[in-house]
């Protein structure tokens, strides 16, 4: 997946709105570059998680800029943003909220945990247990947390973007295949080529700091009103039976995979076809193309399939499985 090109002269568009809302998002990327370079394809990732009401796994060996890539993420948006470092010790109610009581009025009352806002910056959350891995789970799929029997909305929008490390497993916790399910999309996070180390070391030589982003110039581009707009169009976004049927062959062949124990399940071909149309429109068409889906089949897949323990020690990898089936699936015309 890399960056979407500029928008074609003279490509159909329904609304007004949805070139402004376009237009807003691509400045969203430009300031994101700001702070963080050589990342395009995890920038875009997260533009198409929040067109698809979606919420992301970053996953890459430390200092790699995960963290920086959604606070500069959350600086260029008009929106609210909260940070949870997750440790072994951090509590379910230390993410949702929990019931206080206040002496003064003798009742109880809910004091809203750091899941009550539109961008939630779960770092390192596989070094939490699942207990509290868990607490997510309702809040991601339902967009609600219920305490003490008490369903409690969400604001919206509402994106999980959670970051995890991929090469130290002592004192970690693997997420539970039923929480990595309700991640839209895995990004993998990569280390930078030379020339774009060498331009991290310019930065910081002069004067880049990672701690304060104002003074790199991020500044909010895009809101609520853009991503509303911005969905509209893409729910919009023309799909052929065709399509349709390509996405589900993909997925059905990753289930008849020797590699594989567990395949794509509908839920993955719901998610890639999503992503596919959200893709579509950030390029500038109103329908899908098969480009569109292969484009997004790695970073929507790759963490819904579990390999075979034979085919891990030959050294077969989720994405080398994916690579393989897109190569055979055959492609409608």
């Amino acid at each position: 997946m890399s960056a979407p090109p500029p928008v074609p002269a003279g490509t159909p568009e329904t609304t007004g709105n949805g070139d402004t809302a376009r237009a807003a998002l691509e400045a969203l990327r430009s300031e994101i570059a700001k702070a963080v370079v050589g990342q395009d394809p995890a920038v875009t990732g997260l533009v198409v998680a929040l067109l698809c009401r979606g919420h992301v796994l970053l996953e890459g060996v430390p200092g790699v800029a995960k963290t920086l890539l959604v606070r500069a993420l959350a600086a260029s948006l008009e929106l609210d943003t909260k940070r949870v470092q997750f440790t072994p010790d951090l509590m379910p109610s230390d993410v949702t909220g929990s019931l206080v009581y206040d002496a003064r009025t003798a009742e109880f009352s809910f004091q809203p945990g750091p899941v009550f806002t539109n961008l939630l910056l779960a770092d390192e959350i596989n070094r939490t247990p699942p207990k509290t891995q868990s607490s997510l789970l309702e809040a991601m799929e339902e967009r609600q947390v219920t305490v003490d029997g008490t369903p409690r909305q969400l604001p919206d929008p509402f994106l999980v973007a959670a970051t995890q490390n991929p090469v130290e497993y002592e004192g970690t916790y693997p997420l539970p295949e039923a929480q990595l399910d309700r991640f839209l999309l895995k990004l993998t996070v990569p280390l930078p080529s030379r020339e774009d180390e060498i331009d991290v070391l310019i930065r910081h030589s002069g004067g880049f700091d990672p701690r304060d982003l104002k003074s790199a110039g991020i500044r909010p581009v895009a809101g609520a009103a853009d991503l509303d707009a911005a969905r509209d169009a893409v729910a919009r976004t023309k799909v052929s039976p065709e399509i349709a049927g390509y996405v589900v062959d993909i997925c059905r062949a990753t289930r008849e995979s020797p590699s594989l124990a567990l395949g794509v399940s509908p839920r993955g071909a719901t998610a890639l076809l999503s992503t596919a149309r959200a893709w579509a429109w950030l390029t500038g068409r109103d329908y899908v193309i098969p480009d569109d889906v292969k484009a997004l089949a790695l970073p929507t897949l790759r963490h819904r399939i579990q390999l075979r323990p034979e085919a891990e020690m030959e050294g077969v990898t989720p994405d080398s499985v994916i690579t393989s089936v897109l190569a055979h699936v055959p492609v409608p015309r």
